[in-house]
């Protein structure tokens, strides 16, 4: 694999996205990623996944460069399904997977720590959903999973300024499990790990199968309409006014439309 490490301990398989300098989440990934979790899913020994990013990001975000190479409206689309379906695939699997997330999970990053089952953040990290900053919407399912942990307000909020809230702050909204100093936080993952991969395996693969019929019947509905979203407004000007501001690092500016 190109860009996402993967290391077994016992029962503990640890993956880390290797895409300096920001593990920004480009399709490549995103198929690495679906490859790993077939090898995982058929190897009875997994328990435990942890999911971490190297360097100084969990994962900042999805490529946006990637995406000024698509054309059509239906690449658009077609890109966000393909995320929606890994991450709602990510969440149906019958191995918990833990995202470790230090520096920042942006956007594309945050997305797919919110598919993963338990999120332990860095008391300092970054954690939202800032596309509207540059002309674009979550399409990663981001719109739907959100209200699901942080309420529909906050999420409101947090997606309509596009500002992020710390690890803390995460934790205390529902967004993370746990928050703790950066120098703590892999350890304390291992730790959390360990005590899961104690477990029988057959309970822990039951448990995994019954708590996902909590997910709202609505979900479905939700992501189809997303990614539709998506796709239409990478059609505005508005959306590749933003898309070049970001890559020439300037402030956009949008004449809503």
């Amino acid at each position: 694999m190109k860009h996402i490490l993967s290391e077994k301990a016992g029962s503990v398989t640890e993956l880390t996205i290797s895409s300096p300098p920001a593990n920004a989440l480009s399709r490549a990934i995103l198929e690495e990623l679906s490859e790993i979790l077939d090898n995982l899913e058929n190897d009875p020994a997994v328990k435990v996944i942890v999911l971490k990013g190297e360097g100084r990001f969990f994962s900042a975000g999805a490529d946006i460069k990637e995406f000024t190479s698509l054309q059509e409206e239906a690449d658009y689309t077609s890109l966000a399904k393909y995320g929606q379906q890994l991450f709602d695939r990510m969440e149906a699997f019958p191995v918990p997977i833990i995202a470790v997330i230090h520096g920042a999970a942006l956007g594309g990053g945050l997305e797919l720590a919110m598919a993963c089952h338990i999120r332990l953040v860095s008391d300092e990290a970054k954690l939202g959903l800032p596309e509207l900053t540059i002309g674009i919407i979550p399409g990663f399912a981001g719109t739907q999973r959100l209200p699901g942990y942080v309420g529909r307000a906050k999420a409101y909020e947090m997606i309509l300024t596009g500002e992020p809230i710390s690890g803390k702050d995460a934790a205390k909204l529902g967004l993370a499990n746990q928050s703790y100093p950066e120098a703590d936080l892999f350890q304390q993952a291992e730790r959390l790990a360990g005590k899961i991969a104690e477990k029988s395996g057959p309970t822990v693969h039951r448990v995994m199968q019954l708590l996902p019929y909590a997910k709202s019947s609505q979900f479905k509905e939700g992501i189809d309409a997303e990614a539709k979203a998506f796709g239409e407004i990478f059609g505005n000007n508005d959306a590749s006014e933003g898309i070049t501001a970001f890559i020439e690092k300037r402030k956009p500016s949008f004449q809503d439309k």
